[in-house]
């Protein structure tokens, strides 16, 4: 996004960066930037209506009493803005906001306040669940577009989109994005789905790593991407290993976004990972990432198959090697 970086790791949104202590830790590791945890507006929502459910809940118990409690309302996004603020003074490398509203007129808004805690860039998280049967496809990529262009156009930082992959035609979407002024688009967001529990019969909501090879996906649209776009890519899922970095920076990412890593491996996974990809770089003598950023992008190689579905025929003549592969006979 026009912000220089140390290096191509960057941590996503998650809640081990909430406590100074892990962001300084995270910085000391090797982290080249990190994105705050995001602002959810359903959060704020929600938190203020149980709010007014326990205040209220012994209203009028007699004709001289209307209310227990003093009129208080709820602070909203000011304590997340604090925090927010205060993890941003206490770092040297930079710090990207998030946000994720529900209403349109909400983003703007939010976006404004989010920048003026000093944060370096806004991550704006994309996503739509599509619950209304007569609401016809266009009118959702309408709306995030337009939103897009509105949040550009109110603030002096720098703003990323993150989307999921759930799009008829993700590569157009980031194309009408980059058209607008998003300056990155991080490819894909990673978000809850719901599960059932079918011994107490109710939906449950679990929280759920990423894993190796869900880098897949990313890999295959930044391979697509590369060369056709004045934004960064960035990629996200399925990130663990200084390999994994490599890769992506192969298809053509300019960064990548790491969190199940650390969940898993601790912030000495960032240590690890810059490492690899140094050792790398040093066997294949490049001295730059720009050396071999897109070298296996669509752009750059011969093959008109590449990161096409189309593959899966070539997969099917070479079978024989594949089997031999996996040693299965």
């Amino acid at each position: 996004m026009g912000i220089e970086l140390k290096n191509p790791i960057i941590i996503g949104a998650n809640n081990l960066i909430t406590d100074v202590k892990n962001a300084k830790a995270i910085e000391e590791a090797g982290a080249a930037a990190i994105v705050y945890k995001s602002l959810f507006e359903e959060q704020i929502q929600l938190e203020s209506y149980e709010m007014d459910m326990q205040m209220e809940a012994y209203n009028e118990r007699n004709a001289e009493m209307t209310t227990l409690f003093p009129e208080m309302g709820h602070a909203g996004p000011k304590e997340f803005l604090m925090n927010l603020k205060k993890l941003k003074q206490g770092l040297t490398i930079p710090v990207f906001g998030s946000l994720n509203c529900v209403n349109r007129e909400t983003w703007v808004v939010w976006a404004k306040e989010i920048e003026q805690t000093g944060v370096d860039g806004l991550e704006l998280n994309f996503y739509h669940v599509p619950y209304d049967f007569n609401m016809e496809e266009g009118v959702i990529i309408e709306e995030q577009i337009s939103i897009a262009k509105e949040v550009v156009k109110a603030l002096k930082i720098p703003v990323a989109v993150k989307l999921s992959p759930f799009y008829t035609n993700p590569l157009n979407f980031i194309h009408r994005l980059d058209a607008v002024g998003v300056k990155a688009v991080v490819m894909f967001n990673s978000l809850f789905q719901p599960d059932i529990d079918t011994k107490n019969l109710k939906l449950v909501y679990k929280y759920k790593f990423s894993h190796e090879e869900d880098n897949r996906l990313p890999l295959r649209y930044t391979g697509l991407a590369f060369g056709h776009l004045k934004a960064n890519i960035c990629t996200s899922r399925g990130i663990f290993t200084g390999t994994d970095v490599t890769k992506m920076i192969l298809a053509g990412a300019d960064s990548i976004q790491m969190v199940s890593a650390i969940y898993k491996n601790g912030f000495g996974a960032i240590t690890k990972a810059l490492e690899e990809l140094e050792m790398w770089m040093k066997e294949k003598n490049f001295k730059t990432l720009s050396e071999f950023r897109g070298k296996m992008s669509k752009s750059n190689i011969r093959s008109p198959f590449a990161y096409r579905r189309a593959q899966y025929i070539d997969i099917l003549w070479h079978s024989d090697d594949v089997l031999k592969e996996h040693s299965l006979h």
